[in-house]
């Protein structure tokens, strides 16, 4: 009966190779994984023909918007800022009436979230049909600019031309 001999490979347990020789490390050996060592950074191993290198070369997806069109803001932040409005004279206190001009601070539309406990008087580009609603019933106004009237042109008649 022949003795069982322990494999080579259990042998090599704990090197560097574990048995895969030198030049079996890891990504390493063949430059990276995926698309490293194309030239990717620099360009200059970049493939020049062929339509697969848009697809794995130059920048793409979302892009950003920047800075938006137009700010809102809710009653709700109104009256929370209202005293700082005051001590930078944004707002002004006439008889228990806060006027504010939200045009002159950078917001276009007014909407209707939170409460109103106060009377104000708000001039601002657009505002809500609910957000005009509460600031009425708390004995304030929205003042809006004056919408200019196109007139539609006037059907033409068949038969008259």
């Amino acid at each position: 009966m022949t003795a069982k001999k322990r494999r080579k490979s259990s042998r090599n347990n704990g090197s560097n190779s574990c048995g895969w020789g030198s030049t079996h490390r890891g990504a390493g050996n063949r430059g990276g994984r995926g698309n490293a060592g194309t030239g990717k950074k620099g360009k200059c191993k970049m493939p020049q023909k062929g339509t697969w290198t848009i697809q794995f070369f130059g920048k793409r997806g979302f892009k950003s918007k920047g800075f938006a069109d137009h700010y809102t803001v809710n009653l709700r932040s109104v009256e929370e800022l209202l005293e700082t409005f005051v001590k930078n004279k944004a707002a002004v206190l006439e008889k228990d009436i806060y006027t504010i001009n939200l045009t002159d601070l950078g917001i276009d539309k007014l909407l209707a979230t939170g409460k109103v406990t106060k009377k104000f008087k708000i001039t601002v580009k657009f505002a809500s049909k609910s957000a005009i609603e509460k600031v009425k019933a708390a004995g304030g106004e929205v003042i809006l600019p004056a919408k200019k009237q196109v007139k539609a042109p006037e059907p033409k008649e068949k038969g008259k031309e």
